[in-house]
């Protein structure tokens, strides 16, 4: 049976990011991705110069679409800029079983804001309770948990912590946005914390790395793996993918990672 995976995202015009980057790294991990698009961004690496909504009202319509006629195994949600967004998705998602990953995109790798503030409440009501696994970086959980950007690994835990209350089964915290050696994400569940860690690599071809890094994850999931195994994978996946993507001549600021580094050289 093939593998499917459901993208619920907005549109980057640069390639590197959302719904492009969730597409590319699914088929780079062998798993068929269809997609919804909540916003259409007009964006480069150098940053984002306009965000256009969807209507709610086309959103479901795409979201009925694909599930009356795709067998979908896991999807992933990202960028959910405002409330009737939001609502919407939750709504639709109410006959899905399968397992979800949350990517709270809330700040776009150049500092651009994607979620308004006033729909952060709704984020937290609404999706992360349906959560298989929430995988916020450090400015993201600190916005979801009204604590300042971690600072030590103590910290870390204690916000995936605060987050696990929201209702998520799971949460990954991201650590690479930090200034240590090496980048260490902590996976928290009720009953255990599993640290993935890998060297810190320097580039500047980063842009990307939390909707590929959730993505890879949901690929993981359509096939059947475990949350362990997929956060594993996905997380040695996207070190190669940065590490490859150091060789990427793609736009003048921040570049994208290398997604079919396995496939083409850069």
């Amino acid at each position: 049976m093939t593998a499917i995976a459901l993208t619920v995202a907005g549109s980057d015009s640069g390639g590197g990011a959302g719904i492009q980057a969730d597409l590319k790294t699914f088929s780079a991990l062998g798993v068929y991705g269809a997609s919804v698009i909540t916003a259409v961004t007009a964006q480069n690496t150098r940053g984002v110069i306009a965000v256009e909504d969807i209507s709610a009202a086309v959103i479901a319509a795409q979201m009925q679409a694909v599930f009356s006629d795709l067998k979908v195994n896991a999807l992933k949600i990202g960028m959910v800029s405002r409330i009737e967004t939001i609502k919407t998705i939750a709504d639709e998602l109410s006959a899905f079983g399968g397992p979800i990953v949350v990517d709270p995109v809330m700040v776009a790798t150049s500092g651009d804001r994607l979620l308004r503030e006033d729909a952060i409440d709704a984020l937290k009501t609404s999706l992360l309770p349906k959560a298989h696994v929430v995988t916020p970086n450090l400015p993201e959980a600190a916005l979801l948990t009204g604590l300042p950007i971690a600072g030590s690994a103590e910290d870390m835990r204690e916000q995936a912590q605060r987050i696990l209350a929201l209702g998520p089964q799971a949460v990954l915290i991201k650590g690479g946005h930090g200034d240590t050696t090496d980048s260490v994400d902590y996976l928290v569940t009720s009953d255990n914390v599993l640290v993935l860690s890998a060297q810190r690599i320097a580039t500047r071809n980063d842009h990307g790395t939390g909707c590929t890094l959730a993505a890879a994850i949901t690929a993981g999931l359509a096939q059947g793996l475990t949350l362990v195994e997929a956060a594993t994978k996905a997380k040695t996946y996207l070190h190669q993918a940065l590490n490859a993507g150091r060789s990427l001549q793609v736009g003048e600021g921040r570049g994208p990672v290398h997604h079919f580094h396995q496939w083409w050289p850069a």
